[in-house]
C-alpha cells in the first residue's frame, strides 16, 4: 500500500512539464497549464492503493501523517468519514490516525470491468472546519475463473461447407480485469477447425471457429471439440465449453448481413418496447435453406435484460430500463442463421443519450446549528456536498441560498460548498435564521432541489440592562412604617438566559451624614425599593440615590438610574408655645393697669409649628378665662387684648387659657395658661399672688414610683420576718440538742473571784439602754451584753450555790426569755412602723389633700402598736417570770414609742435600767 499526494505529483511533473513546453506549441502548452491548475486545486488529497478481498481491520494508510495532521487534532476536530454512497468500506481510527478496512471489498462488485477501480470519501474536521478528499484504489486479484454462458454448444454444419466458413462461438466471461482477465482461447482438437479471436472496441473478444479441412458426413457424422478460455493471473484459471458438431447434408449458401456494423442511439429511460434498429441478412438459397432467423448470442446478464431481437424481423427492442449514468454504450452481436446451419454475424453498437432525469442532491457534510453572535464574518457554519448524476449540462449544478439572511455560500472543492457568515450577527435583532439551500442543474427543463436548515444565534453578553426611565421620582408620606414598599424600578436586558438575569444594587453615598443604605434598600431580584426607617419631613425633605442594574453575564454589564424620594409632610407635630414661657416653679403674670382702655394689648402668645404648609398654619382661641367679657385673643396673631374698659370690680387675678391649633387633618393643638394681674402697683400684685396655688401637672411616672417604693418596703419587711423565724428555729433546735444531752456538768470555780458590782442575788446583770427622739421615725435601741456573763459568783455561806447557779443559767439561756421575746417583737414593730411611715410620706407628697388616707394610716399604726404591746406583756405575766410595774411601763413605752406620743415618757432619752430576772 502506498500514498501519493497530488502536490507531490505536481512537483514530480514539473521537469516533464518544462520539456513539453519546449517541444509543444503555445496552444498545447496553455492546455497543459490549465490541467495543472486544476490538479493543484485539490492539493492535500490523499490516494491509497489496496488489493481487494482484504480482511476487516487491515491497514490502509496513516492518514494523520500523510495529511500532516496531529492525532490530537483528529480527536479535537471530531474527525469523521463522509461517503456519498450508502456503504463505507474504510473506517478511521482517530486514536492512531490510521485508516483500516471496515468491510470486505469486492472489486468486481464495486466497479465491474471499469479500470482503474477506486472509491473516494472525505475526511472532515471541525473547529475549524477542514475537508480532505481521500481516494482508495482497489487492485484486482485473480479470484474469478473464466466461465462460458453454456456448458455445451451444438452446431449443425453441412458436409459441403466451404473451407474458411466461420462459425461464431460463445465468448467466455471473467469478472477480473487486466492480466487476470481472459488472455487466450484454445480449441481442441484442431483437425478440421481452427480458432480465431477478434478484439472489439468495448474491450470484449469475438470468438469464431473457421473450417480449414473439409467435412465428410459419411466418414464422421459428429465431431466433439473443447473450447478453453484461460486468464493470465497467478495462479492461472481457465474455463471450458464442449462443442458438439453434427455434419448435415449440403447447404450451398450462407446468410449474409446487409451491414457488418449497425449504429443506433436511444434515450435513457426509454419505455420498454422501443425499437432501436433493425438488422437484416440475405440467403441466396431457396426454400427452407433460404429462411433466415436472428438471435443474440449469450451476452452479459445486464445486457441480456436490456435488449432483445425479433427472431423473424431482426428488430432490436428495449426490454429494460436504460440508464446513461450506468453505461453509455452497448454492443450486441446479432447472428443471422439459416436452417442449413450457415450463419453470419453483424455488430450493433447502441449509444445511450443522456436525459436530465436525475435531481441534484444535497448532503450536509458538517453543520453547526448554533453560532455565537460575536462570530466574525467568514465563519463557516455548514459544509455541503452537491451531486447530479447526469452528465454535461444536465449534470452542471448551481447552488444558492436565500438572500434575506446574512450568510453566503462559497464553493470550496468540486461539488462542495461552504456556508459562511457575510456580516456581523445580532441575536437581539434576530435570534435565528432559516436558510433555504437551493441547487439546480442546467438541463432542459432544469431540475432542482432544496434543503432547509435552521441556524440559531447563541447569546453573548453585549447588551447592558436598560431601565424604563433614567430618573424616577416618588413621593412618600412621612412617618411611614419601616420596611414600606415605596415602588419598583425595572430594567430589561435584551440578552438571553444568564446574560439577561438582572440584579439591582444601591450605590453607596452619604445623605445628610447618613449612608443611603440606612434610609432605603432595594431587592436585588425584583427591584422593589423599601424604606429602611421612618422618614421625618422635618429632618429630610427629599434625597436622591442611584440604583445600579447589573446582569449576570461575563463580564457583567450594568446601567444606572437616579431615584428621587420626596418626603411628604404630615401633621405629626403639635404647635409649640414660645411665649409666655411655662415654668413649673415660678409664677409669671402680665400686668394690666386699671386705666387700660378697650383694645389694650396685654400680651402676645407666640407659637410655632415645625410642620410645613397648611399643617403649620396656626390659629389662637381663648379656651377658658376668669372673665370672658374682659379679654379676647386674635385668631391669627395670638394677641390678647381687652374688649372693654377695666373697672375696679374686676378681680386682680385673671387666669386665661389659650389654645393654639394648626390647620392639619386631624388638627393638633397646644394650650398655654396666661396669668394676668389687674393692678396699678407691683406690691398689690405680690400680695394677691402669694396665696395663689398652682395646679400641678403630675407626671404619669409618679404612680410607677409609688408602686416601686411599696414593693421595696414590702420586700424588706418579708425578708426581716424570714430571717427572724430562721434564727428562732435555729436556737430552738440548739436548745433541744443541749437539753437531751447526757454529758455530765463539771463546774469550774476560778480562784480569788469576788463580785464587787452585784448588790442583789442575781449573778448575771443585763443592761439595756433606750434613747428616743421627739420624732418617732428616728429611734435607737441598744441591748448591752451581760455584765457578768463570764463571771461566776459564789456564796460561801450557802450550801445550795451550785443548784442556784444552774437554775439561773437555765433561765438566762432560755430561748423564749422575756428579753429575747421582746427583741423579736420590737424588730417586727420596727418593720411595720417603717412600712407605714413610708406610706404616710408618699401619700403626703403625692396627695397632700388626702386627709382621710393619712388618718387611716395613723389609725393602723396605733392598732398595730396596741396589738404588739399585748403580745409583749403576755409572757411577762406568766407563772414563770415576775416583772415589776416599772418594767411593764418600760416595755409599753418601748413598744408604743413612735406610735402613740405619751406625755409621761421622755422621748429624748430613757435612762438605763436593769431588769433582774428571778
Amino acid at each position: 500500500m502506498k500514498i501519493t499526494l497530488s502536490t507531490v505529483c505536481v512537483i514530480s511533473l514539473t521537469g516533464l512539464f518544462i520539456n513539453i513546453i519546449i517541444k509543444l506549441g503555445r496552444r498545447q502548452a496553455l492546455v497543459l497549464i490549465l490541467c495543472l491548475i486544476e490538479l493543484s486545486a485539490v492539493a492535500g488529497q490523499a490516494r491509497y492503493s489496496i488489493p481487494e478481498e482484504q480482511a476487516e481491520g487491515s491497514f490502509v494508510g496513516n492518514i494523520a501523517r500523510d495529511l500532516g495532521l496531529d492525532v490530537t487534532r483528529l480527536i479535537s476536530g471530531k474527525a469523521r468519514i463522509i461517503t456519498k454512497g450508502g456503504r463505507q468500506y474504510v473506517d478511521l481510527n482517530k486514536d492512531k490516525g490510521i485508516l483500516v478496512i471496515k468491510e470486505r471489498i469486492d472489486r468486481e462488485e464495486l466497479c465491474g470491468k471499469t479500470t482503474p477501480c477506486s472509491f473516494s470519501f472525505e475526511v472532515i474536521l471541525e473547529n475549524p472546519i477542514q475537508l480532505y478528499r481521500v481516494t482508495v484504489e482497489v487492485t484486482d486479484i485473480n479470484d474469478n475463473s473464466p466461465s462460458f454462458p453454456k456448458d455445451e454448444i451444438n452446431l449443425n454444419i453441412v458436409e459441403n461447407a466451404a473451407l474458411g466458413t466461420r462459425f461464431s462461438l460463445l465468448s467466455a466471461d471473467d469478472s477480473d480485469v487486466g492480466v487476470n482477465d481472459i488472455q487466450k482461447y484454445t480449441l481442441k482438437p484442431s483437425d478440421h477447425f481452427k480458432l480465431e479471436v477478434q478484439n472489439q472496441s468495448d474491450g470484449g473478444r469475438f470468438v469464431e471457429m473457421v473450417l480449414h479441412n473439409p467435412l465428410d458426413r459419411e466418414k464422421e457424422e459428429t465431431h466433439s471439440l473443447v473450447l478453453i478460455a484461460s486468464d493470465g493471473g497467478e495462479p492461472r484459471r481457465s474455463g471450458t465449453v464442449r462443442i458438439h458438431i453434427t455434419v448435415l447434408d449440403a447447404n450451398d449458401n450462407s446468410p449474409v448481413c446487409s451491414q457488418p456494423v449497425y449504429k443506433a442511439e436511444v434515450k435513457e429511460n426509454s419505455p420498454e418496447g422501443t425499437v432501436i434498429t433493425t438488422v437484416s441478412a440475405n440467403d441466396a438459397d431457396k426454400g427452407h435453406y433460404g429462411e433466415v432467423t436472428y438471435s443474440i448470442p449469450p451476452v452479459a446478464k445486464e445486457t441480456k435484460q436490456l435488449f432483445e431481437v425479433n427472431v423473424l424481423t431482426g428488430e432490436i427492442k428495449v426490454t429494460g430500463k436504460l440508464d446513461f449514468e450506468k453505461s453509455k454504450t452497448y454492443q450486441l452481436n446479432v447472428q443471422a442463421s439459416d436452417h442449413g446451419g450457415f450463419s453470419d454475424t453483424c455488430k450493433v453498437i447502441i449509444q445511450i443519450t443522456d436525459e436530465n432525469d436525475n435531481v441534484p442532491t444535497i448532503q450536509l457534510m458538517s453543520f453547526s446549528n448554533s453560532i455565537s453572535e460575536d462570530s466574525p464574518p467568514g465563519t463557516t457554519i455548514a459544509v455541503l456536498n452537491v451531486d447530479d448524476e447526469d452528465s454535461d449540462g444536465n449534470g452542471a449544478v448551481k447552488c444558492s441560498i436565500n438572500s434575506d439572511v446574512p450568510f453566503k455560500i462559497e464553493s470550496s472543492l468540486t461539488g462542495y460548498y461552504t456556508i459562511v457568515t457575510e456580516d456581523f450577527l445580532d441575536r437581539e435583532s434576530n435570534p435565528e435564521y432559516n436558510l433555504t439551500i437551493t441547487v439546480s442543474d442546467q438541463g432542459s427543463p432544469p431540475l432542482s432541489s432544496s434543503k432547509n436548515i435552521n441556524v440559531k444565534v447563541s447569546d453573548v453578553n453585549d447588551s447592558p440592562p436598560k431601565f424604563d426611565h433614567s430618573e424616577y421620582t416618588k413621593t412618600v408620606a412621612e412617618n411611614n412604617s419601616p420596611g414600606l414598599s415605596v415602588f419598583t424600578v425595572s430594567a430589561n436586558d435584551a440578552d438571553w438566559g444568564q446574560n439577561a438575569r438582572v440584579s439591582y444594587f444601591l450605590q453607596e453615598r452619604d445623605i445628610n451624614g447618613l449612608a443611603v443604605s440606612s434610609l432605603v434598600s432595594v431587592n436585588s431580584d425584583t427591584g422593589v425599593i423599601h424604606a429602611v426607617i421612618s422618614f421625618d419631613y422635618e429632618q429630610i425633605k427629599w434625597f436622591e440615590f442611584n440604583v445600579t442594574a447589573r446582569d449576570a453575564g461575563s463580564p457583567p454589564l450594568s446601567s444606572v438610574a437616579t431615584v428621587k424620594i420626596v418626603v411628604q409632610d404630615q401633621n405629626d407635630n403639635p404647635p409649640q408655645v414660645l411665649y409666655p414661657v411655662q415654668t413649673g416653679g415660678s409664677l409669671v403674670a402680665e400686668m394690666v393697669p386699671r386705666s387700660a382702655d378697650v383694645g389694650y394689648l396685654v400680651t402676645k402668645v407666640v407659637a410655632v409649628d415645625v410642620d410645613s404648609g397648611q399643617n403649620a398654619w396656626l390659629s389662637y382661641k381663648l379656651q377658658k378665662a376668669t372673665d370672658r367679657a374682659l379679654f379676647e385673643v386674635g385668631l391669627q396673631n395670638g394677641e390678647i387684648r381687652t374688649i372693654r374698659q377695666v373697672t375696679d370690680k374686676d378681680a386682680v387675678k385673671q387666669r386665661l387659657t389659650v389654645i393654639v391649633e394648626d390647620n392639619g387633618q386631624p388638627s393638633r393643638s397646644a394650650t398655654v395658661v396666661v396669668n394676668v394681674a389687674v393692678a396699678d402697683s407691683f406690691p398689690e400684685v405680690l400680695s394677691e399672688f402669694t396665696e395663689l396655688t398652682h395646679d400641678k401637672e403630675y407626671n404619669d411616672n409618679l404612680t410607677f414610683y409609688l408602686v416601686l417604693a411599696l414593693a421595696v418596703v414590702s420586700f424588706l419587711f418579708i425578708t426581716c420576718l424570714v430571717v427572724i423565724i430562721s434564727v428562732k428555729i435555729y436556737r430552738w433546735r440548739q436548745s433541744r440538742i443541749l437539753y437531751h444531752s447526757n454529758l455530765p456538768v463539771i463546774p469550774y470555780y476560778p480562784p480569788r473571784y469576788s463580785d464587787t458590782l452585784g448588790t442583789g442575788t442575781l449573778p448575771h446583770v443585763y443592761n439595756y439602754e433606750v434613747c428616743r427622739t421627739t420624732d418617732s421615725r428616728k429611734s435607737d435601741c441598744r441591748f448591752g451584753r451581760a455584765g457578768s456573763q463570764n463571771v461566776l459568783i459564789m456564796d460561801p455561806s450557802s450550801t445550795g450555790t451550785m443548784q442556784r447557779i444552774q437554775s439561773e443559767k437555765s433561765i438566762l439561756d432560755e430561748s423564749d426569755s422575756p428579753l429575747e421575746y421582746l427583741s423579736i417583737i420590737y424588730c417586727f414593730h420596727f418593720s411595720v412602723n417603717s412600712l407605714l411611715n413610708c406610706c404616710s410620706y408618699i401619700s403626703l407628697f403625692f396627695f397632700p389633700c388626702s386627709h382621710h388616707l393619712l388618718f387611716l394610716l395613723w389609725t393602723l399604726r396605733a392598732a398595730v402598736g396596741l396589738y404588739s404591746t399585748c403580745k409583749a406583756l403576755h409572757p411577762l405575766y406568766s407563772s414563770k417570770y415576775t416583772v415589776g410595774e416599772q418594767d411593764i411601763r418600760l416595755f409599753s413605752t418601748l413598744i408604743l414609742g413612735g406610735y402613740i406620743r405619751s406625755p409621761t415618757v421622755d422621748y429624748n432619752c430613757i435612762e438605763r435600767r436593769t431588769i433582774s430576772t428571778v
